[in-house]
């Protein structure tokens, strides 16, 4: 009985060892796939037009970094920072605003409320792309195509971020604080911003990731509703910039620089704010 019982746990032992072997190679073929294309990115982005097109990416020659970082702020007037500033600007203030309708929602009772409330997350199943030509016909409509309103209006009130707004209202600003605020004589904007607020911090974190991720990816609504340079996102201005490339190639390396710092925002984001994420998790459920 105990010669057989080491061959028992071994035999018991071989299918559990087997099953954590399969999971990590499958771990590391993802984060394979994800790190090798940004790997590229970052090499292809710092070598000169002549390495880019004689695929010489991966060798230690051509190093023009600071060169293609200097030629894409100066391409074209140096526009690329204002798309940066632009994509920033419609993510930031859109994630404000959606985390302030979801508080709305919470804490004031008005005519409706459900109901609207039903509409959101009727929204939230709704596609952007079936809406841009329903808002291009409204922005035509009233003179915003081709302005910084048309772009920035259909972004601002994000579905699924009044909705995680509401969600997270209800769960980490009890009534009692509301009521106690305006007992002690806080306006409506003072109790928001000094007292709410704070309390919505996972919110507006979260609302803030998945604004910033959809903002930054998105391109089809600007596509249909800019023309001018000066209000494009980045992901909108890098493809003109790439469909230039095929007549002009000293874009190339530009498009590649700018599509590296595209990214940053995105991993800072996430490396950066995670950490808040957490701790302000932690210290609810600690409540």
């Amino acid at each position: 009985m105990s010669a057989a019982s080491p061959a028992r746990t071994a035999a018991a032992l071989r299918p559990r060892l087997l099953g954590r072997s399969v999971v990590n190679l499958v771990v590391g073929v993802s984060v394979l796939y994800t790190l090798l294309p940004v790997l590229w990115l970052v090499l292809a982005a710092s070598k000169d037009r002549d390495a880019l097109f004689g695929s010489d990416v991966l060798s230690l020659g051509h190093i023009s970094f600071t060169r293609n970082l200097k030629d894409l702020f100066a391409m074209d007037g140096g526009v690329y920072g204002r798309w940066y500033g632009n994509s920033l600007l419609y993510a930031v203030l859109g994630a404000l605003i959606s985390i302030a309708c979801g508080y709305a929602f919470d804490k004031y009772r008005f005519a409706h409320e459900e109901k609207l409330f039903g509409l959101v997350l009727a929204a939230v199943m709704v596609t952007q792309t079936v809406l841009a030509l329903p808002l291009y016909l409204m922005a035509s409509g009233t003179g915003l195509v081709n302005t910084f309103w048309s772009a920035f209006i259909p972004v601002l009130l994000n579905p699924f971020g009044v909705y995680l707004g509401r969600m997270f209202s209800q769960g980490y600003v009890p009534d009692e604080v509301f009521e106690a605020a305006r007992v002690g004589g806080a306006g409506e904007l003072t109790t928001y911003f000094r007292v709410a607020l704070r309390m919505l911090g996972p919110g507006l974190v979260t609302v803030f990731l998945f604004q910033l991720t959809a903002i930054w990816n998105d391109f089809f609504l600007p596509v249909v509703m800019l023309s001018d340079q000066n209000l494009y996102p980045v992901s909108l201005g890098l493809y003109t910039w790439n469909s230039s490339a095929t007549v002009s190639p000293e874009y190339y390396p530009v498009v590649i620089m700018g599509s590296l710092l595209a990214v940053l925002p995105l991993i800072l984001a996430f490396a950066l704010l995670q950490r808040f994420w957490k701790s302000w998790l932690t210290a609810g459920a600690v409540k």
